[in-house]
């Protein structure tokens, strides 16, 4: 296909995952899974793996760097920049409005109706992602044995970087012993690259001034998406010793509702920065809070994603790859694990999420349609609800 065609498929099918994927990076990433493997065929599984071990080896938002990844693999440089773009600029644009309605009226819209439609579907849809993942990342016992503890360790409370460095580290440990047994010699160079360091990490002496600007709301949110592993709840711990406790930008309460927008709305998590910067500067902190802290994520995906191919090619990374793998399949499996708990609490909400594997494994209903199928009985269960109180009262 030719490049403007790429471009303008990629164009599309991130405008509608970043307008449609609720439920977090998990979700984020079934979905993607769903669209460019199952669907498109862009991608084998291996190679779709591969890019979200990737992923995860890197700083910043992990679905919207597997996002960028994917778009770097089918149309090159520019197709990095439209699917990363793409994928960030409806959920952009959303926060955008809640932002202007907080502002003016002091309180956020309600979407739990809408929500408690849209999180059964998209466990339906996270688990048939693992399963068909899972099939192929766990190629032999050792790395099944690898997924199964990393769950185990994932449910203590491990840390998700350390997680994916010790699988990685095990089992090309693992394979070295294995090669030295056979006669297979020295180990060739690792590619040192995957992890291109922090070169963005001066910027946090930068973000030291009193006072509030948009130049340090910038460098603030760069420092951010440039050394940020990890969670929702790790964010906003960044987030509160910064804007609340040293600075005094924001007050606990904004943080909180700022948390819970990036929650709350399709597409990044990491949106969350586009809210907090309209509150302290409007349109125009919006925007620059927005660049700051996806800005990295481009950068490193541009400097890290040509090596993937690469990495195949020698044993030492394909087993460090292989083991990050295995990992953040686990990582996806215990995320989900903890939504499913919050999420099918009744009659209504365990029998979408069933409706919706069945759709999706026999019939193979493509998810974006589910998900809106979900929303309108969200709302329709909510109304409902609200009749019922009505004529009780």
């Amino acid at each position: 296909m030719s490049e403007p065609g790429a471009l303008r498929e990629l164009a599309l099918l991130f405008l509608r995952l970043g307008t449609t994927a609720f439920g977090g990076p998990a979700a984020h990433i079934a979905l993607m899974e769903d669209e460019v493997v199952r669907r498109r065929k862009w991608l084998t599984r291996e190679e779709f793996l591969d890019l979200l071990g990737a992923a995860n080896l890197i700083p910043g938002p992990n679905s919207t760097e597997l996002a960028i990844h994917i778009g770097h693999r089918r149309a090159g440089w520019s197709g990095l920049v439209v699917a990363g773009t793409c994928f960030i600029l409806p959920a952009f644009l959303i926060v955008l409005a809640i932002g202007w309605v907080y502002t003016r009226y002091g309180q956020l819209p309600r979407v739990g109706h809408v929500l408690y439609g849209v999180k059964p579907v998209i466990i339906a849809v996270v688990l048939q992602a693992i399963w068909g993942l899972t099939r192929g990342a766990a190629k032999t016992r050792l790395l099944a044995a690898v997924g199964v503890a990393c769950v185990a360790l994932a449910f203590l409370g491990v840390n998700e970087l350390l997680l994916l460095l010790l699988a990685g580290g095990f089992v090309t440990l693992w394979r070295w012993v294995a090669r030295r047994r056979e006669g297979g010699g020295t180990a060739p160079p690792a590619v040192r690259a995957l992890l291109p360091g922090l070169p963005l990490g001066g910027v946090v002496a930068a973000t030291t001034a009193p006072g509030f600007s948009l130049g340090g709301l910038f460098l603030f949110f760069l420092k951010v998406g440039s050394i940020l592993y990890g969670s929702g709840y790790v964010l906003l711990a960044f987030l509160r010793a910064d804007l609340v406790e040293r600075w005094g930008w924001l007050t606990e309460a904004q943080l909180l509702d700022a948390v819970a927008v990036g929650q709350v709305t399709p597409g990044p998590v990491f949106t969350t920065a586009t809210f907090i910067g309209y509150v302290l500067g409007g349109t125009s902190g919006a925007v620059v809070a927005t660049v700051g802290i996806f800005l990295p994520a481009f950068f490193f995906v541009a400097v890290s994603g040509p090596l993937v191919p690469r990495m195949r090619r020698s044993w030492v990374a394909g087993a460090f790859l292989d083991g990050v793998n295995m990992a953040s399949l686990s990582l996806m499996a215990t995320v989900t694990w903890q939504l499913g708990r919050a999420t099918l609490v009744d009659v209504w909400t365990v029998g979408l999420a069933i409706v919706s594997a069945v759709l999706l494994i026999r019939y193979r209903v493509n998810s974006a349609w589910l998900v809106l199928g979900g929303a309108l009985v969200g709302l329709l269960v909510g109304f409902q609800a609200i009749g019922t109180k009505s004529v009780q009262g």
